[in-house]
């Protein structure tokens, strides 16, 4: 008798108790094994660049810090850091070094969460709980340094709004102390533990090949083996001067599968290099200014007289952070605003990491790219039929929708020249 394979889609999402923000997932199982994957994102855009092109470059930076509630610090500075490519504006260099401080402290923070977040996928609770409570302490220091827990409100073009006293420079210093004391608690928890590991080895591999065809980034890419990492590849703020080294599994003395457990411990080994940068760079932080400009007025009349266009790109947390500014000269709004956070280059590498996979294991291994969709969701491609419908738009409507946006935004003069 002739032996029949059996499969069934079960579609997961756009809402679910087991989704942290909202984007739809369309499974093929035969029996508990994932044999292929779709995934449809879009469901929280937020048009959040169209506002920023209503609003002049001091506004944009806090409204640039609300792309992500995880990774503000990121978007913050990467947009300051875009406009000052675009007109030249130098930072003085202890700005770099507290800019470094804060982001290396976002970093900490941003993976310690993920971490909280990956325990609580795995069922393990107790532990979910140790790490968020854990992750209060570097909380508790952002507050301190910049006023703010989240949004901090702490780059501005030019420089940074807040220097660093010796008494903020004690409490970062303690905080130090405090994770390098907890972290080898970490890392035999999230390492050491059997059933952790049963869970995660050999668990959404993604081999290095896949990860360089599916564009991921950050530790994601980083987890397959491969070395890259935009604070050793394109320095910025600091880094230049702290030779920073991609952490991979290999660098860390492990063996490279480029599955989930690699993921763990790719994240866990870069909070002990966060430490170290953090450290270097209390060190080594330089005397002068903390901003180029401080008088809010005479920086922004500056803007407005200026123009120009830049791309900048850095390594946030959950990978590369890409930036694109226009500022046209007269014009006290930004012309044009683009954004590509890492989520939006990491979802694709989640189909070869789903092929084979257990039904069980699919929480753990999307939570393992440590997705954003708040930051990743720049468009809504549906439309209202006639007949009162919904219609999606295919990539041809799209390209030609930006392209008569584009010429609407932006003069023909501007383009053409």
């Amino acid at each position: 008798m002739a032996e029949h394979t059996y499969t069934y889609r079960i579609p997961f999402g756009p809402v679910h108790p087991g989704l942290k923000e909202p984007v739809s997932f369309v499974f093929e199982l035969e029996g508990e094994r994932v044999r292929s994957m779709r995934f449809k994102p879009g469901w929280v855009h937020r048009g959040i660049e169209y506002m920023g092109m209503q609003r002049n470059p001091i506004q944009v930076i806090y409204l640039a810090e609300r792309i992500c509630g995880i990774c503000s610090v990121s978007h913050a500075l990467n947009f300051c850091l875009a406009v000052e490519y675009a007109l030249g504006i130098t930072v003085p260099p202890r700005a770099d070094y507290l800019r470094t401080v804060v982001a290396e402290l976002e970093r900490l923070h941003s993976h310690i969460l993920w971490a909280g977040v990956a325990a609580h996928m795995l069922g393990f609770d107790s532990l979910f709980y140790y790490t968020w409570r854990v992750r209060e302490e570097v909380m508790d220091v952002l507050e301190y340094l910049t006023g703010n827990r989240v949004n901090y409100g702490f780059m501005t073009i030019g420089g940074v709004r807040r220097d660093l006293t010796p008494e903020g420079a004690a409490k970062v210093r303690e905080n130090l102390k405090h994770y390098r004391e907890l972290f080898d608690r970490l890392k035999q928890a999230f390492l050491d533990d059997p059933s952790i590991r049963l869970r995660t080895r050999g668990v959404g591999v993604l081999p290095e090949r896949a990860a360089w065809e599916t564009g991921a980034v950050g530790p994601t890419k980083r987890a397959s083996g491969i070395p890259a990492d935009l604070r050793q590849d394109l320095p910025y703020c600091a880094y230049a001067d702290l030779a920073v080294e991609a952490v991979t599994p290999a660098k860390l003395g492990a063996e490279t599968l480029g599955d989930v457990y690699d993921r763990v411990l790719v994240r866990l080994g870069e909070v002990a290099q966060s430490l170290d940068i953090l450290e270097a760079c209390l060190d080594n932080l330089p005397s002068g200014p903390a901003v180029a400009e401080p008088k809010l007025t005479r920086l922004l009349n500056s803007l407005k007289q200026a123009g120009g266009e830049a791309t900048s790109a850095l390594e946030a947390p959950r990978g590369e952070v890409y930036h694109f500014v226009r500022l046209a000269e007269g014009e006290e709004n930004v012309a044009v605003w683009k954004v590509r956070a890492p989520t939006y280059a990491n979802l694709a590498a989640l189909v070869p990491m789903m092929e084979g996979a257990q039904i069980a294991d699919i929480p753990i291994i999307v939570a393992s790219i440590d997705p954003c969709l708040s930051c990743t969701d720049r468009m809504l491609a549906v439309r209202s039929t006639p007949a009162g419908g919904r219609e999606v738009l295919t990539g041809e409507e799209l390209l030609r929708l930006c392209a008569e946006k584009t010429r609407r935004v932006v003069p023909c003069s501007a383009l053409y020249g």
